[in-house]
């Protein structure tokens, strides 16, 4: 763990980092595919919607049942004609859904499950549920998913920049794609819970897509008073600088979601709590992956466009070749060259620590060693 937090250290200093912008072409590719990948599933298998969605029955049996998942669900669709989905609860008894079904059919289901279960039929327990309650989730969960979408561009407008806002809207319609991508290829029954969970999932996506863009705020100011630096050289020392905070937080969030997922509704056989953690889990990666490989350097492409920017460049490329020329190596003379001196075009405020001493550097190169 002290490797971690040295490497952290590292990182915030500058002193290490992966050029997580200059191969940015190489995220938007791999993003670009996964999406269209996901919207072809979603196409082509489309969502398997829960029966809060579709409306018919849910049928659980007594405790310590005997027969399997894969029988049950046989004499299930036997007895109604439509698909069932089965479910084997931490107590040995079996949730039985059917989808599609009224009252009398749902009577007749549940006398031939007892039957073929072996089991009597007052011990199955059935529950009719309508299709209206899971519309009616479904469109508030949009309107609020529409709602938060247009705040959440107005906000980042206001207190960053729109090239910001766009980049975070970008990512937030990536994290949603690929979460519901995933629930269509693997086909994840969508209920209520998973809803929820989605819904879950952008507060978290947009709360890291933040903090990276709140230190490239602060890192970019009088950014062109300087020649050192371009604004994608920033950026990717702003990735760089959170990045062990970002992975951190991701995996912090993980292991709880991943203990309902895998313990909760795996092993103990919860159901609602699968519905809301697989959200969860698939939509707190995507979210951690899109601020770091998709928000960032999308705003570093967007902020090149500028003119002021564009004659940044121009100028931090024309000083390094240079110095290039003179036999320096143009990377050397960037990285090695103290972030927080005090020469005529540099901006500690910019890109130096903010608890490195700005004097520790003067004086340093000079004859005498003195200071004037």
């Amino acid at each position: 763990m002290s490797k971690l937090g040295n490497l952290g250290a590292r990182l915030h200093r500058g002193e290490v980092g992966y050029d997580f912008v200059g191969n940015r072409k190489i995220w938007y590719g791999i993003s670009i595919l996964i999406t269209i990948t996901a919207i072809v599933g979603l196409a082509v298998r489309g969502l398997n919607m829960g029966i809060e969605f579709q409306g018919g029955a849910v049928f659980t049996t007594p405790a310590k049942t005997s027969a399997s998942v894969s029988q049950a669900e046989k004499y299930a669709e036997e007895a109604s004609g439509h698909d069932a989905i089965v479910q084997k609860l931490g107590n040995g008894s079996l949730r039985i859904q059917v989808a599609g079904i009224d009252t009398n059919k749902a009577d007749q289901v549940s006398t031939e499950l007892a039957k073929n279960l072996g089991v009597a039929e007052k011990d199955v327990t059935g529950e009719l549920v309508g299709p209206s309650w899971g519309e009616q989730i479904a469109n508030k969960a949009w309107q609020g998913l529409a709602i938060f979408l247009v705040l959440v561009v107005i906000y980042l407008a206001i207190a960053f920049e729109w090239r910001m806002a766009v980049a975070a809207f970008v990512a937030l319609i990536h994290d949603i794609t690929i979460t519901v991508g995933i629930y269509a290829l693997v086909g994840f029954e969508v209920t209520p819970g998973t809803v929820i969970g989605l819904l879950t999932i952008l507060g978290y996506s947009l709360y890291d897509t933040v903090v990276v863009f709140d230190s490239l705020k602060e890192q970019t100011k009088d950014i062109t008073k300087q020649t050192r630096w371009t604004y994608s050289d920033i950026a990717n020392r702003s990735i760089n600088s959170t990045l062990v905070r970002s992975v951190n937080t991701t995996v912090v969030a993980l292991l709880p979601v991943a203990g309902l997922l895998f313990i909760g509704g795996g092993v103990l056989g919860a159901g609602m709590l699968n519905d809301i953690s697989l959200s969860l889990f698939v939509g707190l990666a995507a979210g951690a992956y899109s601020s770091i490989f998709i928000a960032t350097p999308l705003v570093a492409d967007l902020k090149e466009r500028e003119p002021q920017m564009k004659a940044l460049k121009k100028r931090v490329l024309a000083k390094r070749a240079q110095a290039a020329a003179q036999g320096e190596s143009p990377s050397a003379s960037a990285a090695e060259e103290p972030l927080d001196d005090d020469h005529e075009d540099a901006a500690p405020a910019v890109v130096g620590p903010r608890d490195q001493p700005v004097s520790r550097s003067r004086g340093r190169g000079r004859p005498s060693g003195k200071r004037r």
